[in-house]
């Protein structure tokens, strides 16, 4: 079928060429020969009056006019695929696929963890693939790969696409159950006088906590040791008088866990503000739909527990 003398049977190749930049791994991904994707190809590029794809040493870069391509045409492929499959009910029940979800550990343990657990009682057939944050995540989100994406508004605001709140948490300091503290409370000169184990996140420490949280002139924290997980911060501040800082969700669920204790934070911070990201061509598809009112819901009973703690708290 052809459309303004495009054959539409090459849109699927097209953007099997886009995401892999690869004739054979596309091939492979299409089940077809590497001969009938190279005349593919070739046909795209007659077409496109462009090379599309070209060689840069050892590997294929797409050229401006590929780049501009990736959206729109995974938008298109999207968009057909959910006219064919739409049901007059859409029941997420009856419905298998794989949903690729990059988070922190701290958005996977607090979140992502509670979202697997709904999707097993009510779309048991919904599989996610979950993954840390990406080194260079705008880059990366772009070639849509991603199916959600959970990142801090900070960095969230840099990216293209459709994106909603999903919760807010505040900051505490951890550090072990034994280690004393006068008056019960941390001073902001305790604070900056201890040693700290600091949190780097995503792939090779491309987030750190100073570039998120901590733009505090004048005063640096003394690193004594860096991990790239939250959960691994109660086995390093075990025994030690080092502190760490870290959000009252995740702090208030290791404490029942591990030997440590947690206090209030001695100075302002901003807000942890954690944001639901995904791919514009995947706005209008039902089971993504279906996903993303999960994680909302989910996110809602969170900050619903936050507020009942709260008030028991106060009495």
């Amino acid at each position: 079928m052809r459309l303004d003398r495009f054959d539409l049977n090459l849109l699927v190749a097209l953007d099997a060429l886009l995401d892999e930049r690869n004739v054979t791994r596309a091939a492979d991904r299409l089940r077809l020969g590497q001969s009938a994707t190279s005349a593919a190809l070739a046909r795209l590029r007659e077409f496109f009056e462009d090379e599309l794809l070209t060689q840069v040493g050892r590997q294929f870069e797409l050229t401006p006019l590929a780049q501009a391509l990736v959206e729109p045409v995974k938008d298109t492929l999207v968009r057909a695929r959910a006219a064919i499959s739409t049901r007059p009910d859409f029941d997420p029940s009856t419905i298998s696929r794989t949903f690729r979800i990059c988070a922190s550990d701290y958005a996977t343990y607090v979140l992502v963890s509670r979202v697997a657990i709904a999707l097993a009682q009510r779309a048991s057939g919904f599989q996610l693939e979950i993954a840390h944050l990406p080194k260079h995540v705008e880059q990366v989100f772009g070639l849509g790969d991603i199916d959600l994406l959970i990142l801090p508004e900070q960095y969230a605001s840099r990216i293209a696409h459709p994106q909603t709140h999903l919760l807010s948490d505040d900051h505490v300091c951890m550090m072990c159950r034994e280690r004393p503290l006068r008056r019960g409370k941390l001073s902001e000169d305790d604070y900056f006088a201890a040693d700290h184990v600091n949190v780097r996140l995503g792939e090779a420490g491309s987030f750190s906590f100073e570039e998120l949280f901590f733009p505090r002139a004048g005063r640096p924290r003394r690193i004594a040791c860096t991990v790239d997980s939250y959960c691994l911060l109660p086995r390093m501040l075990c025994g030690t008088d080092r502190i760490a800082t870290l959000h009252r969700l995740l702090a208030q669920d290791l404490a029942l866990h591990y030997p440590v204790k947690f206090v209030g934070f001695p100075f302002e911070i901003p807000r942890l503000n954690e944001s639901m990201i995904w791919p514009s061509f995947r706005d209008q598809d039902p089971s993504h739909k279906f996903l993303r009112q999960v994680f909302a819901e989910c996110a809602a009973q969170i900050a619903s527990e936050g507020r009942s703690r709260a008030r028991a708290s106060r009495k």
